[in-house]
């Protein structure tokens, strides 16, 4: 994930020229309705394709000629060993095929191994987990059974993820389907988040993009803040790349960039993802900027998102005041409607739809219980706490994640006590009760990467939390995992504005009581310049 999280992969041209981008190799039983779903979803939604056994594979003792074309087509392998994966003769079969495939390729495949609920030394054999299994698969296979043992013997040389029962696996899940990504070399940006119930509108918005039609497309995606923009943006940016070769670009979070870097990096970012890098550097301003870009997009036919657009000038100043080049797509996520009227060129505008009730709680079980229904004792305590989500994906995503294994009754209560508070139009209020529930290293954090660390690298901000002692590698992993903040896969922090502006309220709030103990000193500029210097560890004090 993501991400997600939400970064986007290498800029390189795809490698992948096979049927299949990924292969999933796995025991159903043992995870095809829990950790294995949501792998292939999230690889999906990140436009990656995916085989994954659907239980059609052809009953008998041998694997089809068309079972193994998809193997040997396929560029990534993900075989996930869980307790019973031993059991399983196909499993081992593909395992096989998959070993032998990665031997051949000269490095052009990969094999990224998963160990779930397992050790890997479970699988290398050295302890007895799959010894039971292997001898009675020799009664009937014994021409095979030694080729699988070196199978799994090999399989543990190459680097992968232990998933332990006490571990999260939506962490676990963006981290590969990062590392997917990375291998593949495609322009796609990872979607790890809320991304179910959109297949209607996802469907909408393809059908008036459809690249099939040689004019002129801009869509302007709208809706208030949470509600999933820039989510939909990326899983149609995913399935449209491929079609655009090099010439693609997304500019995530144009609102808050622009304000803090000005419009000429976004501009300069644009040029460099369509091919302009070139003569990037040399652009000091940003009518040469804009004059650049649009002699690009008059002559490229070219697919760009602008993400998070809060002002008008801000699509003129990034899409060029030139006429766009027949078979160009444009998307803009806006919150204000009023923002998608543009006299340069015709939008047509898409209202985000909030998420049904059955949806929400599905996406709320995802992160409370990592399932897709509650359990029977918090089915009615689940559907209350997503009735006062209002269908806002984001806050359904983090309160999930706050209540995750908390099985004090009394905690829930509580906490919808809290919900039933905050007015249903103030989702930072809802946003605050997560907040509210860090201990105080971790509130720290939180507010630092708020007000300062956002879009910042991840080592420049541990080295300073180190030097005040706040033990910010326990802390990140917290937030993480209750999606308070993302580590993009270029280590960089990401969070969502509304967690933002969360974070700058509380300093605010703080700054008009206790200003000398509590509060920041939230000058972005001075911030900036201090961060990735040696002054560093001389000025974490300013935050304890």
């Amino acid at each position: 994930m993501a991400i997600s999280a939400a970064g986007s992969s290498s800029d390189a041209a795809p490698a992948s020229q096979g049927e299949y981008d990924v292969f999933l190799n796995f025991r159903g039983d043992d995870t095809r309705h829990g950790f294995t779903d949501f792998l292939y979803h999230d690889l999906n939604a990140a436009g990656v394709h995916v085989f994954r056994d659907e239980e059609k594979l052809p009953i008998g003792e041998v694997i089809s000629a068309k079972l193994k074309q998809a193997i040997k087509n396929t560029i990534v392998y993900i075989p996930i060993f869980s307790e019973t994966y031993a059991s399983s003769k196909w499993c081992l079969r593909e395992l096989k095929l998959m070993i032998d495939n990665v031997s051949e390729s000269e490095d052009k495949k990969s094999i990224l191994p998963i160990f779930f609920h397992v050790e890997s030394d479970d699988v290398k054999l050295k302890k007895p987990l799959y010894e039971a299994d292997l001898k009675k698969h020799e009664e009937d296979f014994c021409d095979e059974v030694e080729g699988w043992k070196g199978a799994l013997i090999k399989v543990t040389e190459h680097k992968g993820w232990v998933v332990t029962k006490d571990q999260s696996q939506a962490g676990i899940v963006r981290l590969v389907v990062t590392e997917v990504l990375e291998k593949l070399k495609i322009k796609r940006k990872l979607v790890t988040e809320h991304f179910m119930g959109l297949d209607d509108q996802v469907k909408e918005l393809m059908e008036f993009l459809n690249i099939n039609h040689d004019d002129v497309r801009v869509i302007g995606i709208y809706g208030m803040g949470g509600i999933g923009k820039t989510t939909i943006a990326k899983v149609v940016f995913n399935q449209l790349c491929c079609h655009f070769g090099q010439y693609c670009s997304f500019l995530e979070g144009i609102r808050e960039r622009s304000t803090m870097e000005g419009i000429v990096p976004l501009q300069k970012k644009l040029l460099h993802d369509i091919g302009g890098f070139g003569f990037v550097e040399k652009i000091n301003d940003d009518e040469e900027g804009m004059r650049r870009i649009g002699a690009i997009l008059s002559n490229k036919k070219v697919l760009v998102v602008l993400d998070d657009v809060d002002k008008k000038v801000h699509i003129k100043k990034l899409i060029g005041n030139s006429k766009l080049n027949r078979g160009c797509r444009i998307i803009i996520t806006a919150r204000d409607k009023d923002i998608l009227h543009v006299e340069e060129f015709e939008v047509k505008r898409h209202e985000m739809q909030m998420m049904d009730d059955s949806l929400a709680l599905r996406l709320f079980c995802r992160h409370a219980f990592l399932e897709d229904h509650p359990s029977s004792d918090y089915r009615e305590l689940s559907r209350e706490v997503v009735s006062l989500m209002g269908g806002l994906p984001l806050a359904i995503e983090v309160v999930g994640s706050l209540l995750i294994d908390k099985e004090d009754k009394k905690f829930w209560e509580e906490t919808l006590v809290k919900l039933r508070r905050a007015p249903k139009e103030e989702i930072v209020k809802k946003l605050r009760i997560s907040y509210n529930d860090l201990d105080e290293l971790q509130k720290k954090i939180f507010l630092d990467i708020a007000c300062f660390f956002f879009n910042e690298k991840k080592a420049d901000a541990i080295c300073m939390w180190e030097s005040c002692e706040f033990c910010p590698t326990e802390a990140i992993e917290v937030l993480t995992n209750r999606c308070l903040i993302k580590v993009l896969e270029d280590e960089t922090f990401w969070m969502h504005d509304q967690l933002i502006a969360l974070g700058r309220q509380i300093v605010h709030e703080d700054s008009l009581g206790d200003f000398g103990r509590r509060s920041r000193f939230w000058i972005a500029e001075e911030a900036l310049q201090i961060i990735g210097t040696e002054e560093a560890s001389k000025k974490c004090a300013i935050f304890k």
